[in-house]
């Protein structure tokens, strides 16, 4: 049995080593979703505050409601790591430090910036807003994924319709803000934050360290579960309960922008959880392969396993770069009656929101869709993107034009098979998403 556990942890600690993007901009996903939601289209525009500001007026009731927090998460939540003691939120009315307390009980990249801004949708104009460079609104050194992407400053005390903030705050979780938070990330907050060491994933890569906060594998094979459990420790739904109960705290305050802030934050872990790359550990990967390749890693044949690594990966990034520049194509054309957006915008019966969604609703059903992706990603792109193990997708020149290369595939029905399985997949994103907006909304009639 030990044998066979090593061969699991080396599968799953090798395989999830890639990037932990889920959809690269999730600015373009939300603003179709909300902007046909009466309760969003509709609300009044709010003024703009700092973080700082809404702390200070919040900071008796957010002693309170962060304790809750933690009671419900360790009640809650498998392989939940407790928060230290030394790091609880307590009121002490310190307003030079406030800020800082916050972030350590939250268990958040103290280096994000959170500065008030926009994050655009192509094509909307930028009108007098100071554009901002991606050094001014995130801490990673590698920002190369904000090409065309326009960030603006927003100046408090100014009013914005909440729709742009809700948008744009819907990406933010992905500007750094859970980066470095395990022991071995080597940071000196993940020292600090006790949250182990990092389950899965890559833990000296800069952004694959937000891996086990933004992904939910939760519905992996018995087998897997049961000779490495550590696959479960995930934080999705930490974030998700946390933030919406921070929206619903600050909408109760009159601070109606952080209200925003915090829901669209939390929409963020939603919709990494409706992407089946971010709900299953090795699609197309299935566990006699699994067994097999690491079999042979051990003997020094590293092979297979590299390969299979170089797949997931290719077919991870080729899918996200497409959904991406499908929706920025349509946003340029100004073609609101492009499938997607009007999937993401159509009138739908929408649930009550319970907080099992996330694990037992949307990351199952992803997770149930991720074989079916990966072969629908295998028959349709082109054989040397996302078949060809030698080849990394990263590399490739014209990965930006991604409409253009399969267009000139030869294969006349590529795009439509890829579109119309991604369209399923966004059905889940705007009804769940509509229905966590509601859910904090409702609170606040």
């Amino acid at each position: 049995m030990i044998f066979w556990k090593r061969i699991f942890v080396l599968s799953i600690l090798s395989l999830i080593s890639f990037p932990a993007s889920a959809w690269e901009l999730h600015t373009l996903l939300a603003q179709p979703v909300f902007s046909s939601m009466e309760e969003v289209a509709s609300a009044e525009n709010v003024v703009v505050t700092s973080l700082q500001e809404f702390l200070v007026l919040a900071e008796l009731e957010l002693e309170e409601t962060l304790k809750a927090e933690e009671e419900w998460a360790i009640k809650n939540l498998d392989f939940y790591a407790p928060l230290p003691d030394s790091l609880a939120f307590r009121a002490s009315n310190d307003e030079e430090t406030v800020r800082r307390r916050f972030i350590e009980a939250i268990r958040m990249n103290p280096e994000a910036k959170l500065i008030p801004y926009l994050q655009l949708t192509p094509g909307t104009a930028v009108d007098s807003l100071p554009i901002l460079v991606p050094e001014q609104v995130t801490p990673l050194k590698e920002n190369s994924v904000f090409y065309n992407v326009v960030f603006v400053e927003l100046t408090l005390g100014q009013k914005i319709d909440p729709l742009s903030v809700l948008g744009s705050a819907t990406h933010e979780p992905d500007l750094g803000l859970d980066i470095g938070l395990f022991e071995d990330n080597g940071t000196e907050w993940g020292q600090r934050y006790g949250m182990g060491t990092q389950p899965f994933g890559d833990a000296k890569l800069e952004y694959s360290s937000q891996a086990p906060i933004h992904m939910g594998l939760y519905h992996e094979a018995a087998l897997i579960n049961m000779v490495a459990p550590f696959v479960k420790r995930c934080y999705p739904e930490y974030r998700i309960h946390l933030y919406k109960t921070l929206s619903e705290l600050a909408f109760r305050l009159g601070h109606d922008y952080w209200g925003w802030r915090f829901m669209g934050w939390g929409l963020h872990y939603l919709g990494d959880l409706s992407q089946p790359y971010h709900a299953n550990a090795l699609p197309g990967v299935g566990t006699f392969k699994m067994i097999v390749m690491n079999v042979m890693d051990m003997m020094g044949r590293s092979r297979m396993k590299d390969e299979a690594i170089q797949l997931i990966s290719n077919r991870h990034m080729a899918i996200e770069l497409l959904e991406r520049q499908l929706l920025e194509r349509a946003y340029l054309e100004n073609d609101m009656d492009y499938l997607h957006i009007q999937t993401l915008s159509a009138a739908r019966t929408i649930p009550h929101y319970v907080d099992s969604f996330p694990r037992e609703v949307i990351a199952k059903k992803s997770h149930s869709r991720a074989h079916q992706l990966d072969k629908t990603i295998a028959r349709n792109f082109p054989a040397q993107l996302v078949s060809d193990p030698n080849y990394e997708l990263v590399n490739f020149a014209e990965k930006n034009e991604l409409l253009d290369v399969i267009n000139k595939s030869g294969n006349p029905e590529a795009l439509q098979n890829l579109e119309l399985e991604l369209n399923e997949i966004l059905i889940d994103v705007s009804v769940y998403g509509r229905s966590y907006a509601r859910s904090i909304l409702s609170k606040n009639r």
